[in-house]
């Protein structure tokens, strides 16, 4: 089954170094994605996507310009556009139920009317590296050359974070200091192993969060006595290439699970769902209520 990869026109491989070797202008673009710098993005504009959700929107959005997604180590940020209506897609994969999610991922492109002739799938994967327990690679095949660098005999990965511009479809290495809105919330639903989900609404430019629900975390008491060895030895995949706020990171989303052992009605009022919306000034505006401090 041929597809648009970096926009060039391929058979799916047997493995991610098959086709590196057929296509080396993919290669090419790669390295050229490498070397560039990394650029803050700020929240003006940016729909944040954290681990375990997608978004999709198109050109013509009047609030969203930006995607973009971090903290990228074995898990794949997958960009999926379509080249005729120019719908774009930004999801944060871990592998967990790939399955399940690639479906789910092209769905949500092909929930975009196209009216342009001639209009391809482009997909975009960044993410993964040479891990020791090479979940990278495995996730890698199983989505359809590694980004990866050594250092002491260690290995890490080259680009954590990447945003989109859904107005002229660049794609750029990127970091972000704004994850949210409701940062700790979404974070604790991946955490307790909640699947992909779609958060936002192109139609309406309203971002959803939720209702969500979710069993009580195990042992969470134990896990925030622990020291940030074990943190990092017990709760990343990858713990030599965790950006430094990682442990910071899980002992907030721990404190967050540990207020807040089951969200239904407490976090969600009336079960609904938290609805955000930009401003005049390009920022996350709340428009339901909640109860919760």
């Amino acid at each position: 089954m041929p597809l648009l990869v970096e926009g060039q026109r391929v058979r799916l491989p047997q493995s991610a170094g098959d086709l590196v070797r057929a296509h080396p202008l993919l290669e090419e673009r790669a390295r050229l994605l490498r070397g560039q710098s990394v650029q803050q993005v700020g929240p003006q504009g940016l729909l944040y996507v954290q681990q375990r959700e997608l978004a999709v929107t198109f050109p013509k959005d009047g609030s969203i310009s930006i995607l973009g997604s971090d903290d990228a180590t074995t898990c794949h940020i997958v960009v999926l556009r379509h080249t005729g209506n120019g719908a774009t897609c930004l999801t944060h994969c871990d592998g967990t139920d790939t399955k399940a999610e690639v479906p789910l991922i092209m769905n949500s492109i092909k929930s975009f009317p196209s009216h342009a002739q001639g209009g391809r799938l482009e997909v975009h994967l960044v993410g993964g590296f040479s891990d020791d327990r090479q979940l990278s690679q495995k996730l890698t095949y199983q989505l359809l050359k590694l980004n990866d660098r050594e250092e002491n005999g260690n290995h890490f990965p080259i680009i954590y974070g990447i945003a989109v511009n859904i107005k002229t479809a660049e794609i750029y290495r990127a970091s972000f200091q704004d994850r949210g809105p409701e940062e700790q919330l979404r974070a604790a639903r991946a955490l307790t192993g909640g699947p992909m989900i779609s958060i936002y609404d192109a139609k309406t430019e309203q971002l959803r969060i939720g209702p969500y629900s979710w069993m009580q975390f195990p042992h969470v008491d134990f896990w925030l006595q622990q020291d940030d060895k074990q943190i990092l030895e017990n709760l990343s995949t990858s713990p030599l290439a965790e950006p430094p706020h990682f442990v910071e990171h899980i002992r907030s989303t721990l404190m967050f699970l540990k207020q807040y052992p089951s969200p239904t009605n407490v976090l969600f009022p009336g079960n609904k769902a938290l609805l955000y919306k930009k401003n005049e000034d390009g920022l996350w505006e709340k428009i339901s209520s909640r109860s919760y401090q």
